[in-house]
């Protein structure tokens, strides 16, 4: 299974991107899956995941300003984030399996697939 992440830019604050992770199977179906981001300098953590009952969580940072969701016909996971902030610069990851199981619960995964990183960058 691969993940293809893209969708990162440039963009001005209160701007808004929408991240896709197109992946080569009906991966989604099977495990939870989530976005999360790495800035420089600190930790990788998850902003936002959606298990296959289409459950979601989202990180305090971007509540009320994200929104994650699924199509299923496209075997690919979006995140649109609105009103972006310069903290939001980051570098993006989408992840299906168990590293988000892990955070949001269900049945453990046999598997861990991580897309290529994402740059979403927030300036004036």
């Amino acid at each position: 299974v691969q993940l293809q992440a893209s969708g990162g830019g440039l963009v001005q604050p209160g701007g808004s991107l929408r991240l896709s992770c197109a992946a080569s199977g009906t991966i989604f179906a099977r495990a939870a899956a989530g976005w999360y981001r790495q800035a420089p300098g600190k930790q990788r953590e998850l902003v936002a995941g959606i298990t296959p009952g289409l459950n979601t969580h989202y990180a305090d940072s971007l509540k009320g300003r994200a929104t994650i969701s699924r199509d299923k016909a496209k075997n690919t996971v979006f995140l649109q984030m609105d009103n972006l902030k310069p903290e939001d610069t980051a570098l993006y990851f989408c992840n299906v399996g168990q590293s988000t199981v892990a955070i949001m619960g269900g049945r453990a995964a046999d598997f861990d697939y991580w897309g290529q990183g994402t740059l979403v960058t927030v300036s004036s």
